[in-house]
């Protein structure tokens, strides 16, 4: 399938600051790309809590904030990419599509789960200090070893 005019690849379309289709697929692009940013400014505060903090502080400062600005205008890209854009537009289409669950069976089924879990938490819990007795009480196991 040949591609679009208005497609190119992504490095091809990273120094270019218009939107593509501005109006379409909002939510998700903004979710999108704040994650991509929150991870990138994550990473480069993270390198300099490891492996900058003994340098000089121009160097510890301004390594992450150049990685935290080029992360910044990555994430904006990326959102912008034809490509890329054009799927996050339609997963917002098709998450419109979705009917979603009303407040009263969320609860209800979030309830039966919390009960299911602790029930099987109990069950295994009584199972492990049958299982260790019983072990223990055949000589297969050395209790005082158990903690």
């Amino acid at each position: 399938m040949a591609k679009a005019k208005t497609e190119t690849s992504f490095w091809g379309n990273f120094l270019v600051p218009g939107l593509f289709k501005p109006n379409q697929g909002r939510v998700v692009r903004q979710v999108t790309a704040g994650t991509v940013a929150i991870v990138m400014v994550t990473a480069a505060w993270r390198l300099r809590a490891t492996l900058l903090i003994e340098k000089t502080a121009a160097i510890s400062i301004g390594v992450p904030l150049l990685i935290s600005a080029a992360g910044l205008w990555f994430a904006y890209r990326l959102i912008n990419w034809p490509t890329f854009a054009n799927f996050l537009i339609s997963v917002e289409a098709e998450l419109d599509k979705v009917s979603w669950a009303d407040w009263a069976y969320l609860k209800r089924a979030t309830v039966v789960v919390l009960i299911v879990m602790f029930a099987m938490g109990a069950y295994l819990y009584v199972a492990d200090i049958f299982w260790q007795q019983l072990f223990g009480a055949i000589g297969f196991l050395d209790l005082d070893t158990v903690e």
